[in-house]
Order: C-alpha cells, then sequence, then structure tokens
C-alpha cells in the first residue's frame, strides 16, 4: 500500500529542536478523567465526535475480542494468549492513528491493535495458536508480523522507514513495545538510528507496570520512560494510557510531525495490565489484588462510554446494536478456533531457504521417515482383530 512520493527534508539538523522541546509534561496529557468527565488542554483538543465514536466501537470489539481469546486458551484452542484487557486504548488509537499506507509493528500483546487495523482476528491469532507464520498479509494491512522477543521489532521499524525515507515516500511508522523493552540494547539502538536519520517513526511504548513479574521501577530510574527521547534528540510525551481522546490527540501530532518531515517521536502511555502476563503467569506472586483494583477505575471503555452517553452521542440503541457486533465477531472467531487445520510437517523446512542445503534436506528426509514409519505401525494396529 505505498503512499505516492513526497519530498522530505534533505538534511536532518534543518530545525532542530531546543533541548525544553524535546522534555515530555511532568503529568500525562490527560483529555478525560475517570469519571468521563472531559478536561480543556493548551495544547491538545478533543477530537470530533464522529473519531470518538469510531474510537468506542473499537474499544467494545477490542474488549470482546481480549475475553473470547482468554476463554479459547483455557478451552485448548490458543496455545497462549497475552492479554491487553485494560490496554485496549492504547490498541485502538495506535491503529487510528496511522494512514493508508502507513505501517505499524506489534508485539505479541498486541493483538487488537492489529485486529483494529483490519486484520480478521481469526489470522491475527494463528501465531498464537502455535502455527509458524503469522497468519497474515503483512503488505496488504501494512502490520508487520508479531514480535515475541522483546525490541526486536523496534529495530526492524526503522529499518522500514529508512527505506520508505530514500525511496522518497510519506510513509510513517509506528513501532510499539512496551515498558520490558526499553531495557533492551535493541531499543537503544532503534531510537539512535531513527534520531540520527531522522526518520518517520512514531515509538509508542505501552507502561503497563510491569515486564512479566518486574516492575519499572526496577527497569529505570529516570523520571519517566518519555525523558529518555532528549538523550536521542527527539521528543518525548506522556499520556493517560487509559483515556482515549487524549491518546489519539498525542499520537495524530506524532504521526503528522513524522509525515511532515519532523523525525521520531517517542510517547510513553501510562497504563495497566489488568490481567496476568499470559496465561502461563501467576501474576498474584509479584502483586497485590489490591494495587490491581485501583485501576478498574480507571477502565478505558467505561470512561468513553460516561462521556458519549453524557453528550448524549451515545443512545442505548447504539449500544446494543455493538454489543450484538462484539459477539458475533467473537462467535465467528470461536467456529475458526475449533476447525482444525490439517498440518503439513514439511512446511517447517519448505521456507527456510530458498534451496534447502543438504543438512536441512538430511533433516527433512529423517523427520518424514519417522512420520511414514509412525503411520504404517498405526494402520497396522488397525487391522490387527
Amino acid at each position: 500500500m505505498p503512499r505516492n512520493p513526497t519530498h522530505r527534508p534533505a538534511h536532518p539538523r534543518e530545525h532542530p529542536l531546543a533541548p525544553g522541546d524535546l522534555l515530555p509534561r511532568d503529568e500525562p496529557v490527560r483529555l478525560l478523567d475517570e469519571t468521563g468527565a472531559s478536561h480543556a488542554d493548551e495544547r491538545y483538543g478533543m477530537p470530533p465526535k464522529a473519531r470518538l465514536l469510531e474510537g468506542y466501537r473499537a474499544l467494545v470489539l477490542g474488549r470482546r475480542l481480549n475475553d473470547q481469546c482468554t476463554a479459547l486458551v483455557r478451552q485448548g484452542r490458543l496455545a497462549v494468549y497475552p492479554s491487553s484487557h485494560g490496554q485496549e486504548a492504547c490498541q485502538v488509537a495506535a491503529a487510528m492513528a496511522l494512514g493508508e499506507g502507513d505501517w505499524m509493528f506489534p508485539t505479541y500483546r498486541d493483538v487488537v491493535a492489529i485486529a483494529s487495523r483490519g486484520v480478521p482476528p481469526a489470522e491475527a491469532l494463528v501465531l498464537l495458536r502455535g502455527d509458524w507464520h503469522s497468519g497474515y498479509d503483512p503488505a496488504r494491512y501494512g502490520v508487520a508480523p508479531q514480535a515475541t522477543p522483546l525490541a526486536t521489532q523496534l529495530l526492524h521499524a526503522v529499518g522500514y522507514a529508512h527505506a520508505a525515507k530514500l525511496r522518497g515516500e510519506s510513509t510513517v511508522v509506528l513501532a510499539m513495545s512496551g515498558d520490558g523493552a526499553t531495557s533492551e540494547g535493541d531499543f537503544h539502538e532503534a531510537l539512535n538510528f531513527a534520531a540520527v536519520f531522522h526518520l518517520p517513526v512514531v515509538f509508542f511504548v505501552q507502561n503497563n507496570g510491569y515486564a512479566i513479574s518486574v516492575p519499572l521501577a526496577r527497569q529505570t530510574a529516570a523520571p519517566s520512560l518519555a525523558h529518555k527521547a532528549i538523550g536521542y534528540g527527539m521528543p518525548g510525551q506522556r499520556v493517560d494510557g487509559n483515556d482515549l481522546p487524549a491518546l489519539l490527540a498525542v499520537l495524530d501530532e506524532a504521526v503528522e510531525r513524522a509525515r511532515s518531515g519532523g523525525g521520531p517521536t517517542l510517547v510513553e502511555a501510562h497504563t495497566y495490565r489488568m490481567q496476568a502476563h499470559t496465561n502461563a503467569d501467576d501474576d498474584t506472586r509479584y502483586r497485590e489484588s489490591e494495587e490491581v483494583q485501583t485501576w478498574v477505575a480507571r477502565d478505558p471503555l467505561t470512561r468513553m462510554r460516561a462521556l458519549l452517553t453524557s453528550k448524549r452521542w451515545l443512545t442505548q440503541a447504539r449500544e446494543h446494536e455493538l454489543v450484538a457486533e462484539a459477539e458475533a465477531m467473537a462467535a465467528g472467531l470461536r467456529v475458526a478456533m475449533t476447525d482444525e487445520p490439517e498440518a503439513d510437517p514439511e512446511e517447517l523446512f519448505r521456507h527456510v531457504y530458498a534451496t534447502r542445503p543438504p543438512a536441512l534436506q538430511e533433516q527433512w528426509e529423517l523427520l518424514a521417515d519417522e512420520l511414514s514409519r509412525s503411520e504404517a505401525s498405526a494402520g497396522s494396529r488397525e487391522e490387527t482383530p
């Protein structure tokens, strides 16, 4: 989905920002409080009605998708699911901030963002079901395959942005990560390269408080993760990660800055992981239930519902329609995940090299022979009276 080529500044230092312009706010940007009441901001305005309604629909669908996937794990239909329950505003805003032709580089916890970008939920879950591929065509949706190693996708994002700039395209790349990824060397390399070469990248960190069991205080001594931006020469900003209007406003600004040749931005969204890291995690071992409960009142879905209801933009009839749409999506997903795909063992070897080297061919022949003997043995057992 390439865009038409547009001119970008040839020299990255034509309009350098002053150090004070690189620093984030002391408090995260907020346009919506826990009760759903809106608050004016001197820099960021409330998105228009149509965009807020679009975002609320995506929140409803995203919450239902998260809950359905958690159920699918318990039923053995998914191998693993890293839920973003409570973080859906970040997921939705990430998708909505991008235009056609832009690219998203997601993590393993960003299924809702991937689905909000247009990828069918069943295709977005193929990797988490245990298959070897991502399940969708990245080029069709502008969504790179989900990355399970921390921060590796940030380098891929920067590489894509560099290529787009060299081609003269107006593509913007959104590089998603969690707070744990900021402790990786890849994070440093990606931000440094993006800043030096003035690339159109928005680094979007969903700070949900924990890198599995490691709290943020054991990750960094910086005032915030957004403060790391000044060390690379790019602006940083903090935003309430459960406030969809604020997220849209901040990400829109960062995307527009990148598209107009202003270079990269680091955005830190303060949110919370309401559920365990994955189904294999016992979060009671490293955090108290009281801590989790304090975030219930900050739920992005209820906050948006309160705002839209108070403005009479969301009717009861429309709410019922959205719930029905979400249930239909979940029902279709259950059907898709119930179907058992026919496994082809040779797929493990088919796409590793264009021409299969002798060592890999030998491995495949050994496996093929083992499978053949296993099938023959099973057949003989069936024939035995």
